[in-house]
């Protein structure tokens, strides 16, 4: 076992004012108090709060603060997101990874904006995956990606061992997020390290759970810093025998007998999706109405017999009847 000390820091968020002179000196007191800390991160938009009107060019001189810091420091830093304003006026919710040189390493822009709440935010499409030497392979989501597994698989079908999701949570959802945190580390053989933060930033309850889905840390609502051992060979082991010498979920997977339509925006196979009308605020007293039968949506169609059969199927040759 090679050990590698891995640190969430979960702190207030203004949305007014900056937070990075606060950022940095919660640093400086991790590191005083547990300077094995190899690697620290903070959470979604940590530096500037969840306003996009903040968004700042990149690069830009609190990036450069943070280099500085990683440096002086000699860890690995995720220094949260901020919104990226982009020469053609887009904005993005981006973050950065730094490595203990002060050198910008890696760079994510999040997929899925959590739409329609955050309205006129690009969605990233480049995956983030980087390794540290001797260590091993990570990669970055931000928040509401993990709530797509598509994002997961991607990343550890290329060998990342250990999923960063820096997170901005302050709403009722963050149980389930705890419980998609867990099943992202089960289903995908991988460490979560699932940073929230506070007040503006989140309502807490940072996450840390490993491939085993063991939660190694949860936080509160309050204030803190939890720096967590990882083992990497844990995972290896874990892809190679599955978990407890069960599932071996990758690679099952890998030899999969099945493709998904679903991912095909031409096969149909989708259909169902379309008449969930358009992705919008909820309304004040809105109901829910389905204007398609979801059975015609899905490829049913009617036999003549009062019974319905289903005409599309992702396997070959197969159809069933209700």
């Amino acid at each position: 076992m090679t050990p590698f000390a891995i640190a969430g820091i979960q702190m207030h968020v203004a949305a007014l004012h900056s937070n990075v002179e606060g950022m940095r000196h919660r640093l400086d007191v991790l590191m005083a108090r547990f300077p094995w800390t190899q690697m620290v991160v903070f959470s979604e938009l940590a530096p500037f709060g969840p306003l996009d009107r903040f968004a700042q060019p990149f690069p830009n001189d609190t990036l450069a603060r943070f280099q500085e810091d990683a440096r002086r420091h000699g860890v690995w830093l995720l220094p949260g997101s901020m919104f990226e304003k982009r020469e053609d006026g887009r904005i993005f919710n981006t973050a950065v990874v730094i490595d203990p040189e002060g050198e910008i390493v890696a760079r994510y822009s999040k997929m899925f904006p959590f739409r329609p709440y955050e309205a006129g935010i690009s969605a990233g499409t480049e995956f983030c995956i980087f390794d540290v030497p001797e260590i091993g392979r990570f990669g970055v989501s931000i928040c509401y990606d993990i709530w797509f597994p598509e994002t997961t698989r991607q990343l550890t079908s290329q060998g990342v061992e250990v999923l960063l999701n820096p997170v901005l949570t302050g709403t009722t959802d963050r149980d389930a997020e705890l419980a998609i945190a867990r099943a992202t580390a089960a289903q995908f053989q991988c460490y979560v390290f699932a940073v929230n933060g506070l007040a503006a930033g989140g309502v807490g309850k940072s996450i840390v759970v490993d491939p085993s889905a063991m939660v190694l840390h949860q936080s509160g609502g309050q204030e803190d810093m939890f720096p967590v051992e990882v083992n990497l060979d844990l995972v290896r082991r874990q892809r190679e025998v599955g978990l407890k010498g069960l599932g071996q979920v990758l690679k099952s997977f890998r030899d999969r007998e099945v493709d998904f339509p679903v991912y095909d925006r031409s096969s149909g196979a989708d259909a169902y999706l379309r008449t969930l009308g358009p992705l919008e605020l909820p309304a004040k007293g809105r109901k829910a109405v389905h204007h398609v039968d979801p059975r015609t949506a899905l490829g049913y169609i009617e036999t003549g017999d009062g019974r319905s059969a289903m005409n599309y199927s992702p396997f070959k040759g197969r159809t069933g009847t209700d």
